[in-house]
């Protein structure tokens, strides 16, 4: 996969983007800890040509200040999906980024091929409501995001730098994400998506960490019985970011589906 940068908007806006592989196209929408590097985007360029851009105020993507809402942010991907000669993709989104997805699916269904939505947020439970995640400290999110922070891989990929330095570049990483997701997810995800979803045509996939303390795995059939021809999957032994607990399993799902 190699960096990128996208100009939008005659330059107002520029996407740092990640791009690889070859085949279909496979529009990736991130979460609200940003684009998180694993062998997930890897394996899936084996499949497919893969667009992974950082959302506005996250990573080194700017032009936040130019998105109001969810809408607009929708309607940002669609001018990208222009700029990058993309009529139509598949799209897979998680957490935040599946709300995007969603969104995205919703607004105009040509675009969107097949969508996958991974833990995705958007909808509302008052008896099970989604975590407050921006209230909790480093250590409460990564155990409310993943099944076993101790597992193999999982340390290292969520350690503390050792250099006093990178600490501080990690601290502020994690507060520039955070603050960028807090504009479309504060004080609750719920922005009107209920509303719209039912618009989804796109075959729909859903992918559920079935240990998701974050975005409880109940969600997943608010989904499901609104959008007309969905399924879901709940994964054992994942929270969530199944994509980076269990890679091969996510990617074998993700590719099986879309090459439907």
């Amino acid at each position: 996969m190699e960096n990128q940068s996208v100009s939008l908007h005659d330059g107002e806006c520029n996407v740092d983007l990640l791009q690889g592989g070859s085949g279909d196209p496979l529009l990736f929408l991130h979460g609200s800890g940003g684009v998180r590097r694993g062998p997930y985007l890897d394996l899936l360029a084996q499949k497919f040509t893969v667009y992974a851009p950082s959302h506005p105020g996250f990573g080194k993507s700017d032009g936040l200040e130019k998105v109001d809402d969810i809408i607009d942010l929708a309607l940002f991907y669609h001018d990208l999906m222009d700029e990058l000669g993309l009529a139509s993709a598949h799209v897979l989104g998680h957490s935040l980024g599946g709300m995007l997805a969603a969104e995205l699916a919703a607004l105009c269904e040509h675009r969107v091929r097949r969508l996958v939505l991974t833990n995705p947020v958007g909808l509302w439970r008052d008896d099970e409501p989604v975590a407050d995640f921006f209230s909790m400290t480093p250590n409460e999110y990564i155990n409310h995001m993943l099944h076993d922070p101790d597992a193999p891989g999982m340390k290292e990929l969520f350690a503390t730098p050792g250099n006093p330095d990178e600490v501080m570049e990690q601290m502020y990483e994690r507060l520039q994400a955070f603050s960028a997701a807090g504009k479309f997810l504060w004080p609750i995800p719920d922005k009107g998506l209920r509303r719209r979803i039912h618009r989804i045509k796109a075959p729909t996939l859903l992918i559920w960490g079935q240990s998701d303390r974050l975005v409880p795995p109940s969600y997943a059939e608010d989904f499901r019985s609104r959008i007309a021809d969905s399924r879901v999957v709940i994964m054992a032994e994942s929270a969530h970011v199944p994509m980076l607990e269990k890679p091969e399993e996510f990617v074998s799902l993700v590719t099986d589906f879309l090459n439907e």
